[in-house]
């Protein structure tokens, strides 16, 4: 098949490998449809995530079902599907608790979690290919209305759309709450998406892109330029010193100033400062371990020192992690089915596979109008 392999950072090829094929009996192999390049894709392809060479890059993925294993019954060759990011075998003490995203047994290093085509979680190939195996198939994969209606939209269902609400969700937005986002990426645009959907009063959505903060506008959120004004100034001036009741940081470790200097703690600081008391944050922007590319030592680490001792003054609820992303698809996916959700708003290229590596630097460097790229096969 035709896949995107990872060769090192910044190098990328649209090759030739091996199909994928049935090796365990609850296994499905899915012929992909749209995979999208995700915001996170670009921490190994910029060097600053270890990923191996050869890896098939793409966790953002549907398709239809080619093959099933024979212990699989529920899911049928033919079949129209989304494929969450996180890869779960559905028994484990996690998944049996809805954290499918901290599954204990999907990876072979031990460590809480898997998906496809990702650094550290696995050896599962991605699906920026034609081809995808998708292990615990009857549990992992969300059955679709059949056809090509609603084909990006359904698109957003593996990662951003349900990573969004879960930044939601997790910043307690309910009906007349005040919010404020922080990075205006896909995630971030779905996390303002999410608050609005959930009946938010008001969303201020912070960044420095003119295009993203145009779409942030076009949803009804309120942007900030943070290269213009002070966000923290400008959200408690426009809340008459209150702040705001919930916080969604979607931006992560490689947060930096207008200049381009990196400070990873920028944003939590920022969120603490225009969250009022008692209120909470949701924290989807990545964050890992170590990061030998860091600003300083203590991140090199994975150490951020930020205002925590603000936040626990505030008695500020801060809560993150991966989305767990079978807790929402099935909802999010009927509210697209129900014409009531159409996040393919978000997309801005739509492009054939082998166009993938031109998409990848385009989206790296963020030139203008570049959001969100879907490959098709």
């Amino acid at each position: 098949m035709k896949a995107v392999v990872f060769k090192a950072p910044r190098e990328l090829a649209v090759e030739q490998v091996d199909d994928p094929r049935i090796e365990e009996p609850l296994d499905a192999v899915i012929r992909i449809t749209t995979a999208n390049i995700c915001g996170s894709d670009l921490h190994p392809y910029e060097g600053r995530a270890e990923l191996d060479s050869g890896m098939v890059l793409g966790h953002e993925n549907m398709g239809i079902v080619e093959e099933v294993g024979p212990a699989v019954n529920r899911i049928k060759v033919g079949d129209r599907v989304s494929v969450p990011f996180n890869l779960a075998c559905g028994t484990c003490r996690n998944c049996n608790d809805g954290w499918t995203s901290a599954c204990l047994r999907a990876n072979p290093s031990g460590d809480p979690g898997a998906g496809y085509g990702y650094p550290k979680m696995g050896p599962y190939w991605g699906g920026q290919a034609e081809l995808l195996r998708v292990p615990w198939a009857d549990f992992n994969l969300l059955r679709l209305p059949a056809g090509n209606e609603h084909e990006n939209d359904y698109a957003m269902l593996s990662d951003i759309f349900p990573t969004g609400y879960h930044g939601a969700t997790m910043a307690q937005v309910s009906p007349g709450k005040t919010v404020a986002v922080f990075g205006a990426g896909p995630v971030g645009l779905m996390a303002a998406y999410s608050s609005l959907l959930k009946g938010a009063a008001r969303v201020f959505v912070v960044d420095k892109e003119p295009d993203r903060l145009d779409l942030a506008a076009r949803i009804g959120a309120t942007p900030v330029d943070f290269s213009e004004t002070d966000p923290g100034l400008a959200i408690m001036d426009a809340t008459d010193g209150f702040g705001v009741d919930c916080g969604v940081e979607a931006v992560g470790y490689q947060a930096h100033d207008p200049s381009g200097e990196e400070h990873p703690e920028m944003v939590l600081d920022n969120l603490i400062e225009v969250v009022r008391a008692t209120g909470h944050i949701g924290v989807v922007g990545v964050y890992v371990p170590e990061d030998p590319g860091a600003a300083y030592g203590l991140a090199k680490q994975g150490r951020l020192p930020f205002e925590y001792g603000q936040a626990f003054t505030k008695g500020i609820s801060l809560a993150g992690g991966q989305c767990p992303v079978k807790r929402y698809n099935r909802e999010l996916r009927d509210l697209i089915t129900a014409d009531r959700a159409a996040p393919s708003w978000i997309v801005s290229h739509e492009v054939p596979l082998d166009d993938a590596v031109d998409a990848y630097a385009k989206f790296d460097a963020r030139e203008d109008g570049y959001t969100k790229v879907l490959l098709h096969p």
